[in-house]
């Protein structure tokens, strides 16, 4: 048996997405582990700020559309059936650690770009689920 039966992997749903995924089947494979994708659409009014004086509810609706449009040819490649697809609204770090929490992962695989300065000062999504996460996290490198 072995170290991980379930493993999270966090996309963001960019070209990089196939080597954050790539690199969880293969621990998935080598472990005889289950995967579950999940990618978090952060609501509008949170990522350009909530003093935009639009309703964005079409626009938010294409985007979650798009995603699970996404998501759906990327579990494809990998053969992660379509119960463990999740397209969610919130805070990345949130919704990554309630999946996590909920179905019992033990491994959560995300993409980092491996930045310094002051977007490390502040924080960056895969540091953000790291703090707090419940389990092991690997980031993956991606990008420069």
């Amino acid at each position: 048996m072995g170290l991980y039966k379930h493993i999270l992997v966090a996309i963001d749903l960019t070209d990089e997405a196939d080597l954050v995924l790539e690199r969880a089947r293969d621990i998935a494979e080598k472990n005889g582990a289950k995967l579950t994708l999940v990618h978090v659409v952060e609501p509008l009014s949170v990522a350009y700020g909530s003093d935009i004086p639009l309703d964005l509810t079409t626009l938010q609706d294409e985007i979650t559309q798009q995603a699970r449009e996404r998501i759906a040819r990327l579990a494809n490649k990998i053969n992660v059936e379509k119960g463990e697809q999740h397209v969610v609204y919130g805070r990345p770090e949130r919704e990554v650690h309630r999946i996590a929490d909920k179905s019992d992962i033990d491994l959560i695989v995300v993409g980092s770009h491996g930045r310094h300065g002051l977007v490390l000062i502040l924080g960056s999504t895969s540091t953000s689920i790291l703090h707090g996460a419940k389990c092991d996290v690997l980031a993956v490198r991606v990008g420069n």
